[in-house]
């Protein structure tokens, strides 16, 4: 009609729609539309390639643990000894590490891995014999089978009896009886030793000694043996005794008397060294004078006593070593000298003294020529409180 408005936009046809005609890329489509495109096959490769390859790396790392946990395993063949301290209260993770600083193990993880599958049995404290780069059975049984290394100390002013006391204690597979028959049978001897004596008292060296496992009682005497050889050597035990008139056995039974009646365990070192040259100066002298030396150590030696008192019953025990009654020095010495009472025995200083009193609780005694001298001294001791 003339004047009148046109549409902008020519109306549809009938049946069709103003948005375009229908499709599978129409955005109006309904559910029933097909799904989206699946991913294209080369990145399906990608996806499967990189699992495999990282399926294979974490095969290759789990075989290649347990070959280096087999190879930890069966370490060997088994290197030297070593011994090993295993404190008490150490744990698993401690015993581990122990080991491996030890060389017993090259790895503490892979023993600690191996006793937890295995069982870890408990570890008593203590020293261990093992074997280094030795397989982990081998170290878990030693383990399990306790400590097998002592330690053994030989105490100045200690006897051989009293020795084989602490090896029965110490040792678990010794017997005192086994040691102390060892010490007595001749077997064992020292160079000082006279013909005749099958007695060690005097000539085994102070310290502490390693008995290992496969260690026999004999052997640690020689080694006892030895130490007191090289300690007599360095001491020029020969020379120095026939200087004193002595011989060295001799000299060395001074020196265990003067152990006795001069050193007490703990003193002070300068109560030591005032009180053992005098007192073997007083058994030189006594000597020289042919005076009976009347020491109590040697009557308590006899009667297997270490201290105490000493009664006029026990002088009158009739005993090679009662110096109350013979003139002279003992058969044997009465226990092991340390060094100070050796060198004392060796070198003592010039002096006429003839009697000696423990005069102080520090243990400093006092040095008499006469026997005036030697009552006075026992009346300060008795004011003092001393025995």
């Amino acid at each position: 009609m003339p004047g009148a408005r046109r549409p902008d936009v020519a109306p549809a046809a009938a049946g069709t729609s103003r948005a375009g005609p229908a499709g599978p890329s129409s955005p109006t489509a309904g559910p029933d539309a097909a799904a989206p495109p699946p991913v294209p096959r080369r990145r399906r490769r990608v996806v499967l390639v990189a699992g495999a390859a990282l399926a294979v790396v974490v095969m290759g790392v789990v075989v290649g643990g347990l070959v280096w946990y087999e190879a930890q395993v069966g370490e060997g063949p088994a290197g030297p000894a070593v011994v090993v301290d295993l404190p008490a209260g150490s744990s698993t993770s401690a015993i581990t590490a122990t080991l491996a600083r030890a060389r017993v193990v090259h790895s503490s993880l892979a023993l600690h891995i191996y006793l937890l599958l295995h069982g870890s049995p408990p570890v008593a404290p203590g020293r261990y014999q093992l074997r280094r780069d030795d397989d982990f059975a081998a170290v878990r049984a030693r383990l399990a089978g306790g400590p097998n290394v002592f330690p053994v100390t030989v105490l100045p002013g200690a006897t051989v009896a009293e020795l084989s006391r602490t090896v029965d204690r110490d040792v678990p597979r010794w017997s005192g009886a086994s040691f102390l028959a060892a010490a007595t049978d001749g077997t064992v001897r020292s160079p000082f030793e006279p013909p005749g004596l099958d007695n060690l008292d005097g000539l085994l060296g102070p310290g502490t000694y390693t008995v290992l496992p496969r260690e026999s009682e004999a052997r640690l005497l020689r080694a006892m043996v030895a130490r007191f050889d090289t300690a007599a050597a360095g001491d020029a035990l020969g020379a120095a005794a026939a200087a004193d008139g002595v011989t060295p056995y001799q000299a060395v039974t001074v020196a265990s008397i003067v152990q006795k009646e001069a050193i007490s365990p703990g003193e002070p070192a300068a109560v030591v060294a005032h009180n053992a040259g005098p007192v073997a100066r007083v058994v030189y002298n006594r000597l020289a004078r042919g005076m009976a030396l009347q020491m109590d150590s040697t009557v308590l030696y006899a009667e297997g006593r270490d201290g105490g008192a000493v009664t006029p019953a026990d002088e009158a025990r009739p005993t090679p070593y009662n110096t109350y009654l013979h003139v002279g020095l003992t058969p044997t010495p009465i226990c092991f000298p340390s060094a100070p009472a050796l060198a004392a025995a060796l070198h003592p200083p010039p002096g006429s003294w003839l009697y000696f009193e423990l005069t102080a609780r520090n243990g400093t005694e006092t040095f008499s020529d006469t026997f005036a001298g030697q009552q006075a001294a026992e009346a300060l001791a008795r004011s003092r409180g001393l025995p």
